[in-house]
């Protein structure tokens, strides 16, 4: 390949990682300034012997079910008061539908909306003088990707906690939104992050909640670090059975679970090395399609199926690129027992391989 078809290549790429480094700037500029406004709403109610930030949110505790209080109560050490917040499963059919959900269903998770009345009211007989309730969590589902019915969700949860505020007189310092902010990983649009926090910057709830002196707290962790990670195998065998293509890599679910826990295709980048030392020919498949397993003893173990590529050799490299989250944490390390990958950790000031020249992008 000429030079200037490498760079041609590279432009689409570079202007995806531009609209990404943009999308972070307006999404920490829309941060700043709610956290601006929140911090005006409740000036003068925070004392000179308040915790800093960091303090101040680890030393809230969720409340799964209303029975939790009297452990609470029990293990509560030195701290004087815990403030805790109740997880609720909402009853409500307009919840966004995705893969997983935890809320508006039957589910382990949280407690039943129809019994919120019965845990506050513990909450304040047992919970009088020990524990203090400080606000809601909610956390309904997982990976969702249309930012307009994120918002609405957000929008329902902030409407229920008013509507609580009034009914059961609770202040409400903080609700928690959790988490479920998507990732794609077919090459598909993701969660439209700029337009979520425009909706969020237009809600008149939000605004009422800051004024009231109440926080929005979000979970946002893989759409924080599922593109900052990368998983990288060699291929160490590649064969044909039954008129299909394989290439088998050191490694496989056991390092990187999710494409079989979603079931999905791992999104993949190649890098070609060319050391050889052996003295017959290196397997390799050319210009088709093969299925990237691992080396476990299950088919189970696979990567991404039917996969097009224009070369692929043993020895080479398979990097997994969107390994940052849900990938090693979720993986099953230790079955069969084969070795722990190994780690790098790299800083904006680290070298980094030059991705132009040698990676190639797999077909979705």
């Amino acid at each position: 390949m000429k030079q200037s078809e490498r760079n041609d290549d590279r432009e689409p790429e570079e202007q995806v990682q531009q609209q990404r480094r943009q999308a972070g700037r307006e999404a920490g500029e829309l941060a700043v300034k709610l956290a601006d406004e929140q911090v005006s709403a409740q000036s003068g109610k925070r004392t000179g012997e308040q915790e800093d930030d960091t303090e101040y949110c680890a030393h809230k505790m969720v409340l799964e079910h209303p029975e939790q209080t009297w452990e609470v109560a029990g293990h509560r050490g030195d701290v004087p008061e815990v403030r805790v917040l109740l997880r609720i499963n909402l009853r409500s059919s307009a919840l966004p539908q995705t893969k997983i959900v935890m809320g508006g269903s039957p589910s382990p998770f949280g407690m039943d909306e129809e019994d919120l009345e019965e845990a506050i009211e513990l909450l304040r007989v047992e919970g009088a003088g020990v524990i203090r309730l400080c606000g809601f969590h909610f956390h309904s589902l997982s990976n969702n990707m249309d930012a307009g019915l994120h918002a609405e969700m957000i929008e329902l949860y902030l409407q229920k906690v008013e509507q609580w505020q009034q009914r059961y007189h609770v202040q409400v310092d903080i609700v928690n939104a959790g988490g479920g902010f998507g990732v794609t990983y077919d090459g598909s649009p993701g969660f439209d992050w700029p337009l979520f926090t425009k909706l969020l910057e237009q809600s008149e709830s939000r605004k009422r909640l800051a004024a009231r002196g109440g926080e929005l707290f979000f979970e946002s962790g893989r759409l924080l670090v599922a593109e900052h990670g990368y998983y990288a195998a060699e291929v160490t065998d590649i064969k044909r059975s039954h008129g299909e293509w394989f290439a088998i890599v050191r490694g496989g679910t056991h390092h990187q679970r999710l494409p079989a826990s979603w079931g999905h295709n791992h999104p993949f980048q190649i890098v070609y090395t060319e050391q050889w030392q052996h003295a017959f020919s290196r397997p390799e498949v050319k210009q088709g399609r093969v299925h990237i397993a691992g080396e476990l003893c299950t088919p189970k173990d696979r990567l991404h199926s039917d996969a097009e590529v224009e070369r692929l050799r043993v020895g080479d490299i398979v990097v997994f690129v969107k390994s940052g989250a849900y990938s090693w944490t979720i993986s099953h390390h230790d079955f069969l027992g084969h070795p722990h990958p190994a780690f790098h950790y790299l800083t904006e000031e680290d070298e980094h391989v030059n991705a132009n020249s040698v990676f190639q992008s797999a077909s979705r």
